[in-house]
């Protein structure tokens, strides 16, 4: 299928554009994505000794260039584990194995069997980075629901586990959000709250209460949307607010890791809590009336200061006056547009979102994905060209099938 095709109608003509996703020529080509990203992450993908390789450009191990000893990251893993649920969906032959897979190195390596919990980092045979992060026990959350939803034996054990030390070790009832890190022996390791983890920590919450049925992982994703959204990104003109102290006071000056906790505000995350709230409306039977126009505000606000209008993509990050401060264009923030724009058509007639759902497509289309060799690039420079300054090779699938499959109904909601 040519672009032009998969992308007709994306400029701004006299009526009210089409619905691409609708569109069945164009189902076809998102169908046909996803399975060409499988087609690159999985030949490749399982490690022997245990979890999943890291993916050069060209779709090899990154081990079989003298990386080997590469620590595995604990997102990563069970990142996998829910993209490969989505794919059994799809039918792709084999993806019982890298659930299979990676259920294991979970459960196996990821887990402290002694103190309870996950270990954020291992390797081949060691624990290498021993921490224990909100943000990493969502993502277990996520793929013990999504391998439930699959079927998998294990799946049970391992949310009965996840939810133990969610509920014991993370969450703060009181505020009605996730703690952020500790260290092996649940020492805490800062007074710092973030919104990061607590926004994967809602999809992963409505993950577990669309396997399961249970009404208090619903009710612990509407208190954090709350928190986060309804109080603080209204408070900030729908902005989201990243950084916290540990009384939930936001923290306008925090600056840490330029890449996981960067300072200032990301788009990105925006965009991605946006499609978040349209699930959440729609999970909890649409009581929660706030969420459809606080979504609608998100996305608009984000696009409005976080596209670059010269170039195109989204600045990663902005400083509090709303100018550009992390300017590499990445991969995920298009991704989040994508499937937030989607969503917002199913509670929203406002043609902007049909708009913008071509636009970020479009672009995704003629600058991230890969003709040559399958998987999207993850940076561009600015003359939008594919770099490596902050990745190596093609580190993920999570993001970019899934602004594949939600549009075709392959969310969360329907794994």
């Amino acid at each position: 299928m040519s672009d032009n095709t998969a992308f007709e109608g994306t400029a701004v003509h006299d009526g009210p554009p089409s619905n691409l996703s609708a569109d069945p020529v164009h189902r076809r080509w998102l169908l046909d994505q996803a399975l060409e990203l499988f087609g690159f992450f999985q030949p490749n993908l399982i490690n022997p000794a245990g979890g999943f390789y890291a993916l050069a450009q060209n779709g090899t191990p990154l081990t079989c260039q003298g990386q080997a000893g590469l620590t595995q990251h604990l997102h990563s893993t069970t990142r996998m584990v829910h993209c490969f649920a989505l794919g059994q969906v799809l039918g792709i032959v084999g993806a019982d194995a890298v659930i299979d897979h990676g259920m294991a190195h979970i459960w196996n390596r990821h887990r402290d069997s002694q103190q309870g919990g996950y270990f954020w980092g291992v390797d081949n045979e060691t624990v290498t980075e021993p921490t224990k992060q909100a943000y990493g026990h969502a993502f277990v959350l996520l793929a013990a629901s999504a391998a439930k939803r699959a079927g998998h034996p294990d799946a049970d054990r391992m949310l009965a586990d996840i939810r133990e030390i969610l509920e014991t070790r993370f969450w703060e009832a009181e505020i009605g959000a996730s703690q952020e890190d500790f260290s092996a022996d649940w020492q805490p390791l800062a007074p710092y709250r973030g919104q990061n983890s607590n926004m994967h920590l809602t999809e992963a919450l409505m993950a577990a209460f669309h396997a399961t049925g249970d009404s208090t992982y619903l009710g612990m994703a509407d208190r954090i949307a709350d928190l986060i959204i309804n109080r603080h990104a209204r408070a900030a003109g729908w902005r989201v607010p990243e950084h916290f102290d540990a009384t939930w006071s936001v923290d306008y000056g925090y600056s840490g890791n330029p890449m996981f906790r960067p300072a200032g505000l990301t788009p990105g995350h925006a965009l991605e809590w946006s499609r978040l709230l349209v699930d959440l409306y729609k999970l909890g039977q649409k009581k929660n009336s706030w969420m459809p126009a606080a979504a609608e505000a998100l996305f608009v606000k984000a696009c409005q200061l976080g596209w670059n209008e010269a170039q195109g993509g989204f600045h990663y990050t902005l400083d509090w006056d709303n100018r550009p401060l992390q300017t590499c264009c990445l991969w995920w923030p298009c991704a989040e547009a994508i499937a937030a724009a989607h969503c917002l058509q199913s509670v929203s007639d406002n043609p902007t979102f049909v708009i913008w759902y071509r636009r970020v497509w479009a672009f995704v289309d003629a600058h991230f994905i890969d003709k040559t060799y399958g998987g999207w690039f993850p940076e561009l420079n600015p003359q939008r060209k594919p770099v490596s300054e902050i990745f190596v090779g093609k580190p993920d699938l999570y993001h970019a099938v899934q602004a594949c499959l939600i549009p075709l109904g392959g969310s969360l909601m329907s794994v």
